[in-house]
């Protein structure tokens, strides 16, 4: 016989995150420490126009020996891993700014479509 599902209550879920020490709640910083992850300037991602955030980027990827990829890469993998860990906290109009930051590094690194 199986055991019961699950549950996925509000509750449930209150009780899990508060039994998770603070190290494991906040392990994105802990990638963006220890990791290959390249160096960036603090809250690019936080201020400034599309077309400024894609030159940070660009710039600190082909700066950094912390890379294991192109410099096109490792900057789109920042950008892709601030987005996603950002998820429903991020406000439409500043998504929106990272979609159009997504456009201009392409343009940026010469492949644009």
């Amino acid at each position: 016989m199986s055991a019961p599902p699950r549950s996925t209550s509000a509750r449930g879920r209150k009780r899990h995150a508060q039994t998770q020490t603070a190290s494991a709640r906040r392990w994105s910083k802990t990638v963006n420490e220890t990791s290959d992850a390249m160096d960036i300037e603090p809250h690019v991602f936080r201020d400034g126009s599309a077309t400024e955030i894609a030159s940070a980027l660009k710039r600190a990827a082909e700066e950094s020996r912390r890379r294991k990829g192109t410099p096109f890469q490792s900057a789109m993998s920042m950008l892709n891993f601030y987005i996603n860990r950002a998820g429903r906290n991020l406000p439409k109009t500043r998504r929106d700014t990272l979609q159009r930051a997504k456009r201009q590094l392409r343009v940026a690194f010469g492949r644009a479509p």
